[in-house]
């Protein structure tokens, strides 16, 4: 079994409309809570800092408007926001936190940044690096790269061995807000290693799988036929330099499935394509976490449990994270308070925990699904700790 990456702890600080957050995760980690109450904000943390760490920081701000954008807006102007991970990967665990204040013009710096890790190969000596406004201030190792305070130094570091799975774990998750309209267009090709964020280069990676990994593409293939009845199969169909997605599918009378463009499927077919592609369809060796935003829209409700079980079984070898607010898809006796984080949002500022003490009883005690507790709007985080947030030591 390929390893994996898994983040166990989350805490943010003043990131857009959190003003401060501090979360366990599991395998999998369902946020529940109404439109507009911040749960993509939270996934968008976690994409922000893939971005960055993949391309640059500045390139990851201003594709979301600038440090302005970013930060939390209040009267108070915080002018600096924060995030730390603590993570797992095989014998290794660790943490990484960093911290981007705002500057006049629009500009920002990274104010701080540390990495610690600690693994068996390491004995009893934790690696580390310390960056203060721009200077190393503490590290174990003898050599390290030079600073820029307009980069994370994790991308720097990453070149020594202590660092580089930190490195590589939290730069390959990936967060996917599914867009059909791009499914359905001829799509240039490409290697298909990676899904891209919104679907648009799904036919790719369906051909990879058929060449590469036949028994992934059959078991999404399979997923889809539960979801979508009558769909047999999909593939790549290439249309001179361009592809597009061919689906079979059975007809009455027809002695054989016939095929069908993407342009003839529902959006809701499309969509779950995606959300099992992005599950189950990625090549890297490092199973690090996916994130989806709402997997369930324009799914007919019936199909939702059917769904819930392709996450469920993703989320055996990969962490997942979902956003939703489908009473329906959480309609399951399988999900327990600990799959749960339910995000609220009260005059702008979000709220993201776990499920109230009453919440929780009432699904250990099997009284209610959680699909019954949301639509009963009983499904909220239990009341934040007055205590200071603390994201360096």
């Amino acid at each position: 079994m390929d390893p994996s990456f898994t983040i166990v702890r989350m805490r943010l600080r003043q990131y857009r409309s959190i003003a401060r957050c501090d979360v366990n995760l599991g395998a999998l980690a369902l946020l529940v809570g109404p439109n507009g109450s911040g749960k993509s904000n939270f996934l968008g943390s976690l994409r922000l800092t893939s971005q960055a760490l993949l391309e640059n920081l500045d390139n990851a701000l201003r594709e979301r408007g600038g440090i302005g954008e970013v930060r939390r807006r209040s009267n108070g102007h915080p002018t600096h926001f924060g995030i730390k991970i603590n993570f797992r990967a095989n014998d290794l665990s660790g943490s990484y936190a960093y911290e981007v204040g705002a500057m006049k013009g629009g500009d920002f710096r990274v104010s701080k940044e540390e990495c610690h890790v600690s693994a068996a190969t390491f004995g009893s000596r934790e690696r580390f690096f310390k960056v203060r406004d721009g200077t190393l201030v503490g590290t174990s190792e003898a050599i390290m790269p030079p600073v820029s305070s307009d980069r994370l130094y994790l991308v720097a570091a990453a070149g020594l061995e202590a660092f580089r799975l930190p490195f590589d774990g939290l730069a390959a998750v990936n967060v996917y807000n599914l867009n059909p309209d791009a499914m359905r267009q001829l799509q240039p090709p490409d290697a298909g290693d990676l899904l891209r964020r919104d679907g648009s280069n799904v036919a790719s990676v369906l051909e990879r799988l058929r060449r590469e990994d036949p028994v992934v593409k059959q078991r999404i293939e399979d997923y889809l036929e539960r979801v979508v009845a009558g769909i047999s199969g999909v593939d790549r169909r290439g249309y001179g330099a361009w592809d597009a997605l061919e689906f079979r599918q059975a007809v009455a009378g027809g002695s054989a499935p016939w095929t069908f463009q993407a342009t003839s499927m529902s959006d809701g077919t499309l969509r779950t394509l995606g959300v099992l592609v992005a599950l189950l369809g990625g090549s890297s060796s490092l199973l690090s976490p996916v994130g989806i935003e709402e997997p369930e829209v324009a799914l007919h409700p019936a199909a939702a449990g059917l769904l819930l079980d392709a996450l469920r079984d993703a989320a055996e070898t990969r962490q997942v994270l979902v956003t939703t607010h489908s009473p329906d898809l959480l309609d399951s006796p399988e999900i327990t308070a600990s799959d749960l984080l339910a995000v609220r949002a009260k005059d702008g500022v979000t709220t993201i925990g776990r499920v109230d003490r009453a919440g929780q009883q009432a699904l250990r005690g099997s009284l209610f699904t959680a699909g019954e507790l949301l639509r009963a709007d009983q499904l909220t985080p239990e009341p934040e700790s007055a205590s200071q947030l603390e994201l360096f030591g």
